[in-house]
């Protein structure tokens, strides 16, 4: 069953309903991109600062979506993603680092983890993996950007190894859904990214990379952050992945290989709110 709901008021957006019925505090989501705004390449609700859009619409977006999840914008935080696999842990001292400016964003960080009400924890993607956690006992929230970088150097296993070593999480007790993110449908790689993968213990063998026996390779990036969330320790029934492609639903998602290179950016958001 796919995981995220899709919800078209007030803005198009999408949300892990069960996770929110599960803990009522929780706000936790993938942006659209509502291309209700005609503002070019970057029409529409772009949510990065860092893919040339006007500063102070992207920051416009931004305060429109904490608006609509009703968390105060102070507490939108951001890290300056680099695919790489560094976790950080937001306390209360960087609540709001990145929402208006790149250069106050948590630095050469691509996984974020906090256990703090009333930060909204946010990072942007193209077609890269979303991979958003939860701790329900512990209420500790997480979101990691899983490109195929980054999923190489396994971000999937740090977030759940610093969630276990902040935290005391209990693995077995770890929520992940797998956003939505180009598919193998249309992500088509060389074989010296395909390699990254094949010559390690990320090669699976079972249908995560497909040799199209011309140079070039089909990968499941979805798979692959699958089985290293397993290998990991998280239990397979927690795990839900998202059959949302980005590519092949360019009208609901922005999508770096669609629109080569030139393009927005959705947000992936999860926050527990204060007052519940």
């Amino acid at each position: 069953m796919e995981p995220l709901v899709k919800i078209n008021h007030p803005l198009e957006h999408f949300i892990i309903l069960d996770w929110q019925k599960k803990l009522p505090s929780l706000s936790v989501g993938f942006s659209a991109r509502n291309d209700d705004k005609d503002r070019g390449i970057y029409r529409g609700m772009n949510m990065a600062l860092h893919v040339g859009d006007h500063q102070d619409e992207v920051i416009k977006n931004r305060l429109e979506l904490a608006k609509m999840l009703n968390f105060s914008f102070a507490a939108w935080t951001s890290a300056e993603q680099v695919h790489g696999n560094n976790v950080e842990i937001v306390g209360l001292n960087q609540r709001g680092n990145g929402r208006m400016t790149r250069e106050d964003a948590l630095q050469d960080t691509d996984g974020i983890l906090t256990n703090q009400p009333d930060i909204l924890l946010t990072s942007f993607y193209a077609d890269c993996v979303p991979l958003f956690f939860l701790d329900p006992l512990k209420k500790v929230i997480g979101l990691a950007h899983a490109g195929w970088k980054g999923t190489a150097l396994k971000i999937a296993e740090k977030m759940v190894q610093a969630m276990s070593e902040t935290y005391n999480s209990n693995i077995s007790d770890i929520l992940v859904v797998i956003g939505p993110a180009i598919g193998q449908c249309c992500y088509e790689v060389n074989e010296q990214v395909a390699r990254q993968f094949m010559e390690t213990e990320l090669y699976f063998g079972d249908g995560a990379i497909i040799d199209k026996k011309n140079g070039h390779y089909d990968l499941d990036l979805k798979k692959i952050n699958k089985e290293i969330l397993k290998k990991a320790g998280i239990l397979p029934n927690n795990i839900e992945v998202s059959g949302w492609c980005t590519s092949c639903n360019n009208e609901l998602f922005f999508s770096h290989r669609k629109e080569q290179g030139k393009t927005g950016r959705m947000a992936s958001w999860i926050g527990l709110r204060k007052d519940e």
